[in-house]
């Protein structure tokens, strides 16, 4: 196992949790948390349009099932590992139980470079994965969403081929979350993760006394998460002064149009050559000076060796494990305030339950709702975890995953001990 790699973090975070609750909870009982309860891999064969059979590895993992079905998405990456899954399947385990609706962690892979795949080849290994995994997903079971490289597209392909392999016009109860709403999915889903990211922001700097009107910030990625969060942070009165993706990184300390930048990237699938900002090094630009830095991209992006550097006063983790825990301890010695990835985007997460109610009981909601929901619920717990960082005197992260472990051990308490 790498020493950055997503399962270490992973580890390290509920290793550090686990220290604190070890004189409430049996060390037997942490242990068997830690551990993932299923992990399965699947060979792929589909043939593509070129019709030769090509052959891809998926992955799926349950981390746990203590508080309900597993919940997690399933990423399209070359380079995704089993360990990759599992340290991504055990973070959902803690977000879930942290942001308080009935799922357990879960998370799939899928090893397969999306951005080379044109629509019909990348629909096809979907169906492919829908049908080897058939018996794998299920409301009770494994619930998926869209990840890194995955979309709502995706997920209606998914439903539809479920559905069509039982012979029914639609499945019963919710199979996938993060569909078209015209598949049962709900209005505002793709907005949540970035949503969640700004509204904790929001709480983040009413705990510092901070304004957010002319507040500077850097967001690395500019997808799905990355680009919402920058458009509702510029429409608090934010300044987003430099923006990244994988392809190149841009800024401008005046602050980038976000209209155009937005129009820009879908003209060109990226941000690089932007006209209304200069290029920068995308590395660099995680030590611009700033309010706040959303690194939304991928994991480990703020290392032991960039930490130091790092002059945001605010770091909101919209991406799953993008700091490291040297760098965790280097910025926490520094006093930059920490939002962790369980608390800061779990908006997608609790956007998901409510399509996950609103499929199961086959009623509907209406974006306002969903919106009114997500900040109720995202206020809530930005507050539960803020006090308890005053109260024990830890780091945010310490407390998330404090409450989140020991949430899902009074739940294995509850059930039992037997299975």
């Amino acid at each position: 196992m790498a020493k950055n790699s997503i399962l270490a973090t992973a580890l390290a975070n509920f290793d550090r949790a686990a220290a604190m609750l070890e004189e409430q909870v049996d060390a037997e009982l942490l242990d068997k948390i830690r551990r993932p309860r299923e992990r399965i891999e699947i060979t792929l064969g589909p043939q593509l349009g070129d019709k030769k059979i090509r052959t891809f590895r998926a992955f799926i993992v349950r981390h746990s099932e203590a508080l309900g079905p597993a919940k997690g998405g399933i990423r399209m990456t070359p380079g995704v590992t089993p360990e990759d899954v599992t340290g991504l399947a055990m973070e959902m385990t803690w977000k879930c139980a942290l942001v308080g609706v009935p799922f357990g962690g879960g998370k799939s892979g899928i090893v397969a470079d999306a951005a080379e795949l044109d629509k019909f080849d990348k629909e096809t290994l979907v169906r492919s994965f829908a049908r080897n995994a058939h018996r794998h997903i299920g409301p009770q079971v494994y619930v998926p969403a869209p990840d890194m490289g995955t979309n709502e597209r995706d997920m209606g392909h998914i439903k539809d081929t479920i559905s069509f392999s039982m012979g029914q016009a639609t499945t019963q109860g919710c199979y996938v979350t993060g569909k078209p709403v015209i598949l049962g999915g709900i209005p505002g889903r793709r907005e949540a993760t970035g949503n969640g990211v700004v509204i904790c922001v929001e709480e983040a700097f009413k705990s510092l006394g901070m304004e957010m009107r002319g507040a500077t910030a850097v967001v690395q990625g500019f997808g799905n998460v990355g680009a919402i969060a920058a458009r509702s942070l510029h429409e608090l009165d934010a300044r987003i002064i430099a923006a990244s993706d994988l392809y190149g990184a841009v800024a401008n300390e005046k602050g980038l149009d976000i209209d155009a930048l937005t129009e820009h990237v879908g003209k060109t699938g990226s941000v690089k050559d932007f006209a209304g900002g200069s290029a920068v090094d995308g590395q660099k630009m995680l030590e611009m000076p700033c309010d706040v830095l959303v690194p939304a991209a991928s994991a480990n992006q703020i290392t032991a060796e960039n930490a130091p550097r790092i002059s945001a006063k605010i770091i909101a983790e919209g991406a799953n494990g993008p700091t490291s825990p040297k760098a965790d301890e280097i910025l926490n010695e520094r006093d930059v305030y920490m939002i962790p990835d369980i608390l800061c985007n779990a908006g997608g997460v609790f956007v998901s339950y409510l399509e996950f109610t609103q499929e199961t009981q086959q009623e509907q909601m209406t974006e306002q709702e969903v919106a009114t929901r997500l900040r109720q619920r995202m206020t809530e717990k930005f507050r539960q975890v803020h006090e308890l960082t005053h109260e024990r005197k830890i780091s945010m992260r310490d407390a998330a995953m404090y409450l989140g472990v020991s949430t899902v051990c009074s739940a294995m308490v509850a059930r039992g001990y037997l299975s």
